[in-house]
């Protein structure tokens, strides 16, 4: 009997990537998604350990960046579903000797280091949801047991399904036809391309990595006035883009100024300029 892997919030951008991955290598794959999994319950554990799985991978997560710094009920979520839950998804695995994957973000560091994060750098996050997603990891690592943390930055692909959030990348498709498109330039970071986010989480899983701590990003970065440039440049579109500063959008969760990822425990992901001609390549094909 193939191994049982439960992907949790199978739906999203990740997740639907992580189920095409596990599937094609023959896995036994459970795809739940909120409607069969709600992680802001808190009561789920009984559930998991019945269907009995080899593997638990939670793609789910709480990421209204701003909301929860202006909104004491979406705070209090984001503590739940980004804190709590990994603590009893990584308890509930250790129960039943199961391997558990959880995602977290360059949002744990506060960016004013040069040259980027490393793995064993240690987190200052500058927002709540950066707050959550450190105290989450804590968690995790309190449990132990067989348990990997992936940090992945401002991951793109095909969008989730029902209500899945849109990419940078798209954002800038669909602006693509106007005459001038305004982007942030002085916030820079590692981008992560979806399909190769599933990759990195299989291998690690299949190659039977040490339990830890790992950057999934793919390698190199760029600021988001530089990621719009290479768009715009690989669908032979041209609006003006106009570079304008961070503080301008006025958001009120402050972001690092610089959260590159840095990966030195495994092989290095594809840089990210390729990832992009990828993704561009699939999207204009399915356009037709």
């Amino acid at each position: 009997m193939n191994e049982k892997v439960l992907i949790l919030g199978a739906k999203g951008m990740l997740g639907q990537e992580l189920v095409k991955i596990f599937s094609k290598n023959d896995f036994d794959v459970v795809a739940w998604d909120k409607a069969e999994l709600d992680l802001s319950t808190n009561n789920f554990s009984e559930n998991i350990v019945a269907l009995k799985p080899a593997i638990i991978i939670n793609a789910s997560g709480y990421n209204k960046v701003d909301m929860a710094e202006t909104d004491d009920a979406e705070k209090k979520l984001a503590f739940v579903v980004n804190a709590e839950a990994p603590k009893i998804l990584a308890e509930t695995a250790k129960s039943i000797g199961a391997i558990f994957v959880n995602y977290s973000t360059d949002f744990v560091f506060d960016g004013v280091k040069a040259g980027g994060y490393t793995e064993t750098d240690t987190p200052n996050p500058l927002s709540v949801y950066g707050e959550t997603k450190y105290l989450g990891e804590k968690n995790v690592e309190s449990v132990g047991g067989e348990y990997y943390i992936i940090r992945p930055a401002r991951i793109f692909g095909r969008q989730g399904s029902g209500d899945g959030k849109k990419s940078f990348v798209q954002i800038m498709l669909e602006k693509s036809d106007l005459p001038e498109v305004k982007v942030v330039s002085d916030e820079r970071g590692s981008i992560t391309y979806a399909p190769d986010l599933a990759q990195f989480t299989f291998d690690l899983i299949s190659h039977k990595a040490k339990p830890g701590i790992y950057h999934g990003a793919n390698s190199g970065s760029c600021s988001w006035f530089e990621w719009a440039e290479e768009i715009f440049r690989l669908i032979g579109k041209s609006p003006k883009l106009i570079p304008i500063s961070s503080s301008e959008f006025n958001n009120p969760a402050k972001r690092p100024v610089d959260s590159t990822l840095v990966n030195t425990k495994t092989a290095l992901q594809k840089p990210w300029g390729d990832a992009l001609r990828e993704f561009i390549a699939d999207y204009t094909a399915n356009q037709k």
